[in-house]
Protein backbone atom coordinates (compact mmCIF):
# COMPACT_ATOMS: atom_id res chain seq x y z
CA UNK A 1 0.00 0.00 0.00
CA UNK A 2 2.91 2.05 0.62
CA UNK A 3 4.28 1.56 -2.82
CA UNK A 4 0.64 2.39 -4.31
CA UNK A 5 1.02 5.82 -2.99
CA UNK A 6 4.55 6.45 -3.26
CA UNK A 7 3.45 5.87 -7.02
CA UNK A 8 0.00 8.18 -6.63
CA UNK A 9 2.17 10.98 -5.63
CA UNK A 10 4.90 10.85 -7.99
CA UNK A 11 2.70 10.99 -10.89
CA UNK A 12 0.54 13.27 -9.29
CA UNK A 13 3.49 15.90 -9.52
CA UNK A 14 3.84 15.07 -13.25
CA UNK A 15 2.05 18.10 -14.20
CA UNK A 16 3.99 20.32 -12.05
CA UNK A 17 7.36 19.20 -12.87
CA UNK A 18 6.04 19.49 -16.67
CA UNK A 19 4.63 23.16 -16.18
CA UNK A 20 8.17 24.36 -14.90
CA UNK A 21 9.66 22.80 -17.65
CA UNK A 22 8.16 24.87 -20.22
CA UNK A 23 5.75 21.69 -21.38
CA UNK A 24 2.76 24.25 -22.67
CA UNK A 25 1.12 21.98 -24.86
CA UNK A 26 1.18 19.02 -22.30
CA UNK A 27 -0.70 21.41 -19.97
CA UNK A 28 -3.03 22.35 -22.08
CA UNK A 29 -4.24 18.87 -23.27
CA UNK A 30 -4.38 17.21 -20.18
CA UNK A 31 -5.50 17.60 -16.75
CA UNK A 32 -4.36 15.64 -13.60
CA UNK A 33 -5.89 16.02 -10.09
CA UNK A 34 -6.72 13.89 -7.36
CA UNK A 35 -9.87 12.40 -5.86
CA UNK A 36 -11.56 10.81 -3.21
CA UNK A 37 -14.68 9.03 -3.53
CA UNK A 38 -16.96 7.37 -0.40
CA UNK A 39 -19.05 5.11 -1.89
CA UNK A 40 -21.39 2.03 -1.21
CA UNK A 41 -20.46 -1.32 -2.61
CA UNK A 42 -22.70 -4.51 -3.15
CA UNK A 43 -21.67 -7.67 -4.51
CA UNK A 44 -25.08 -9.04 -5.79
CA UNK A 45 -24.99 -13.00 -6.61
CA UNK A 46 -26.91 -14.65 -9.80
CA UNK A 47 -27.82 -18.11 -9.06
CA UNK A 48 -30.05 -19.34 -5.97
CA UNK A 49 -28.66 -20.17 -2.59
CA UNK A 50 -26.48 -17.17 -2.17
CA UNK A 51 -28.01 -14.12 -1.14
CA UNK A 52 -26.72 -10.32 -0.76
CA UNK A 53 -27.27 -9.82 3.49
CA UNK A 54 -25.79 -6.41 3.37
CA UNK A 55 -23.95 -3.82 1.42
CA UNK A 56 -20.57 -2.62 2.64
CA UNK A 57 -19.46 1.33 3.17
CA UNK A 58 -16.23 1.81 1.19
CA UNK A 59 -13.73 4.11 -0.49
CA UNK A 60 -11.97 4.83 -3.87
CA UNK A 61 -9.07 7.42 -3.74
CA UNK A 62 -6.58 8.21 -6.55
CA UNK A 63 -5.26 10.00 -9.44
CA UNK A 64 -7.29 11.68 -12.33
CA UNK A 65 -6.41 12.30 -15.52
CA UNK A 66 -8.52 13.95 -18.31
CA UNK A 67 -6.92 13.63 -22.32
CA UNK A 68 -8.57 16.56 -24.22
CA UNK A 69 -9.35 15.85 -27.76
CA UNK A 70 -10.34 19.49 -28.60
CA UNK A 71 -8.60 22.57 -27.73
CA UNK A 72 -11.67 23.93 -25.41
CA UNK A 73 -11.69 20.24 -23.54
CA UNK A 74 -15.33 19.75 -24.23
CA UNK A 75 -14.45 16.22 -25.41
CA UNK A 76 -11.69 14.12 -23.26
CA UNK A 77 -10.90 11.05 -22.64
CA UNK A 78 -11.38 10.52 -18.41
CA UNK A 79 -8.67 7.84 -16.97
CA UNK A 80 -6.43 7.43 -13.58
CA UNK A 81 -4.97 5.59 -10.62
CA UNK A 82 -7.20 4.56 -7.95
CA UNK A 83 -7.10 2.78 -5.11
CA UNK A 84 -10.67 1.15 -4.19
CA UNK A 85 -11.84 -0.42 -1.01
CA UNK A 86 -14.95 -2.19 -1.23
CA UNK A 87 -17.15 -5.91 -0.46
CA UNK A 88 -20.32 -7.03 0.96
CA UNK A 89 -21.76 -9.58 2.48
CA UNK A 90 -23.11 -12.89 1.25
CA UNK A 91 -25.02 -15.83 3.11
CA UNK A 92 -24.43 -19.56 1.32
CA UNK A 93 -26.57 -22.35 1.55
CA UNK A 94 -25.29 -25.61 2.77
CA UNK A 95 -23.06 -26.96 -0.02
CA UNK A 96 -21.86 -24.15 -1.40
CA UNK A 97 -18.84 -21.66 -0.48
CA UNK A 98 -15.29 -22.74 0.37
CA UNK A 99 -15.05 -26.50 1.00
CA UNK A 100 -13.86 -25.61 4.89
CA UNK A 101 -17.20 -23.80 5.46
CA UNK A 102 -20.03 -25.75 3.21
CA UNK A 103 -21.31 -28.06 5.42
CA UNK A 104 -23.34 -25.62 7.30
CA UNK A 105 -25.06 -22.13 6.17
CA UNK A 106 -22.26 -19.59 6.20
CA UNK A 107 -22.17 -16.02 6.04
CA UNK A 108 -18.98 -14.69 4.55
CA UNK A 109 -17.94 -10.82 4.92
CA UNK A 110 -16.32 -10.07 2.17
CA UNK A 111 -13.25 -7.33 2.48
CA UNK A 112 -11.72 -6.30 -0.75
CA UNK A 113 -9.30 -3.97 -2.29
CA UNK A 114 -8.74 -3.16 -5.85
CA UNK A 115 -6.51 -1.30 -8.57
CA UNK A 116 -8.80 0.52 -11.01
CA UNK A 117 -8.02 1.62 -13.97
CA UNK A 118 -11.00 3.74 -15.49
CA UNK A 119 -10.79 4.72 -19.31
CA UNK A 120 -14.22 6.68 -20.21
CA UNK A 121 -15.00 9.31 -22.97
CA UNK A 122 -15.83 12.62 -20.67
CA UNK A 123 -18.15 15.19 -22.13
CA UNK A 124 -18.05 18.95 -20.72
CA UNK A 125 -19.70 21.92 -20.67
CA UNK A 126 -17.48 25.51 -21.25
CA UNK A 127 -17.54 27.12 -18.20
CA UNK A 128 -20.34 29.93 -16.73
CA UNK A 129 -20.30 33.34 -15.26
CA UNK A 130 -20.21 31.85 -12.14
CA UNK A 131 -17.14 29.29 -13.18
CA UNK A 132 -18.92 26.53 -13.33
CA UNK A 133 -18.95 23.46 -15.98
CA UNK A 134 -21.15 20.21 -16.07
CA UNK A 135 -19.62 17.13 -16.96
CA UNK A 136 -20.80 13.19 -17.92
CA UNK A 137 -18.94 10.69 -18.42
CA UNK A 138 -19.33 6.87 -19.80
CA UNK A 139 -17.21 4.11 -20.09
CA UNK A 140 -15.88 1.34 -18.72
CA UNK A 141 -12.73 0.25 -16.07
CA UNK A 142 -10.65 -2.36 -15.30
CA UNK A 143 -10.07 -3.56 -11.64
CA UNK A 144 -7.30 -6.02 -10.83
CA UNK A 145 -7.89 -6.90 -6.71
CA UNK A 146 -4.38 -6.46 -4.51
CA UNK A 147 -6.24 -7.95 -1.42
CA UNK A 148 -9.24 -10.18 -0.41
CA UNK A 149 -10.16 -11.25 2.85
CA UNK A 150 -13.29 -12.38 4.59
CA UNK A 151 -15.04 -13.30 8.10
CA UNK A 152 -16.66 -16.43 7.75
CA UNK A 153 -19.64 -16.99 10.32
CA UNK A 154 -21.71 -20.28 10.74
CA UNK A 155 -23.41 -22.21 13.44
CA UNK A 156 -20.48 -24.18 14.25
CA UNK A 157 -17.36 -22.32 13.01
CA UNK A 158 -16.33 -18.08 13.12
CA UNK A 159 -13.29 -16.91 11.39
CA UNK A 160 -11.48 -13.37 10.61
CA UNK A 161 -9.54 -12.16 8.04
CA UNK A 162 -9.05 -15.62 6.10
CA UNK A 163 -6.98 -14.84 3.13
CA UNK A 164 -8.98 -15.47 -0.37
CA UNK A 165 -7.14 -14.05 -2.75
CA UNK A 166 -6.45 -17.02 -4.74
CA UNK A 167 -10.25 -17.51 -4.44
CA UNK A 168 -11.19 -14.89 -6.31
CA UNK A 169 -11.04 -13.50 -10.31
CA UNK A 170 -7.99 -11.61 -10.89
CA UNK A 171 -9.17 -9.03 -12.94
CA UNK A 172 -12.72 -7.27 -13.52
CA UNK A 173 -14.39 -5.61 -16.28
CA UNK A 174 -17.43 -3.64 -16.42
CA UNK A 175 -19.55 -0.89 -17.29
CA UNK A 176 -18.51 2.89 -15.82
CA UNK A 177 -20.75 6.22 -15.83
CA UNK A 178 -21.06 9.48 -13.99
CA UNK A 179 -22.27 13.11 -14.10
CA UNK A 180 -21.33 16.20 -12.17
CA UNK A 181 -20.47 19.60 -12.42
CA UNK A 182 -16.60 21.24 -12.04
CA UNK A 183 -16.35 24.67 -10.30
CA UNK A 184 -13.19 27.06 -10.71
CA UNK A 185 -11.11 27.94 -7.21
CA UNK A 186 -8.69 29.93 -8.62
CA UNK A 187 -6.63 30.22 -11.46
CA UNK A 188 -5.09 26.93 -11.45
CA UNK A 189 -6.90 25.23 -8.94
CA UNK A 190 -10.78 23.28 -9.91
CA UNK A 191 -12.70 21.37 -7.80
CA UNK A 192 -14.99 18.89 -9.11
CA UNK A 193 -18.06 16.69 -7.63
CA UNK A 194 -20.15 13.69 -9.21
CA UNK A 195 -21.61 10.54 -8.64
CA UNK A 196 -19.99 7.91 -10.09
CA UNK A 197 -21.88 4.27 -10.93
CA UNK A 198 -19.84 1.36 -11.50
CA UNK A 199 -21.14 -2.17 -12.64
CA UNK A 200 -18.97 -5.08 -12.93
CA UNK A 201 -19.55 -7.73 -15.96
CA UNK A 202 -17.30 -10.58 -14.34
CA UNK A 203 -17.48 -13.06 -12.04
CA UNK A 204 -15.89 -11.45 -8.94
CA UNK A 205 -15.58 -14.85 -7.40
CA UNK A 206 -13.73 -18.18 -8.77
CA UNK A 207 -16.62 -20.77 -9.32
CA UNK A 208 -14.57 -23.66 -9.21
CA UNK A 209 -13.54 -22.43 -5.39
CA UNK A 210 -17.10 -21.54 -4.38
CA UNK A 211 -19.26 -23.18 -6.61
CA UNK A 212 -21.89 -19.66 -6.70
CA UNK A 213 -22.69 -19.05 -10.00
CA UNK A 214 -21.68 -15.52 -11.22
CA UNK A 215 -21.15 -12.66 -8.55
CA UNK A 216 -20.97 -9.09 -9.95
CA UNK A 217 -19.57 -6.37 -7.62
CA UNK A 218 -21.58 -3.02 -7.71
CA UNK A 219 -20.77 0.42 -6.39
CA UNK A 220 -22.33 4.43 -6.42
CA UNK A 221 -19.74 6.69 -5.62
CA UNK A 222 -19.36 10.37 -4.55
CA UNK A 223 -16.59 11.81 -6.70
CA UNK A 224 -14.89 14.19 -4.45
CA UNK A 225 -11.84 15.74 -5.83
CA UNK A 226 -9.57 18.56 -7.64
CA UNK A 227 -7.70 19.52 -10.83
CA UNK A 228 -4.61 21.22 -10.68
Amino acid sequence: MKRILILMLALGGMKGAMAQSNYGNFTKKVRLGFNLDPMISTMNPQTSGVNRTGSKMGLGFGLMADFSLNPSGNYSIASGFNVVLGGSKLKYDAGLGLSDYKQLPTEYNFKMTHIQVPVALKLRTNENADGMAFWGQFGTYFAFPVSAKVNVTNLSQSADNINILSDVNRINIGLLVGAGMDYTLSESLTGTVGLIYQNGFIDATRNAKWNDGRVNINSFALRLGVYF
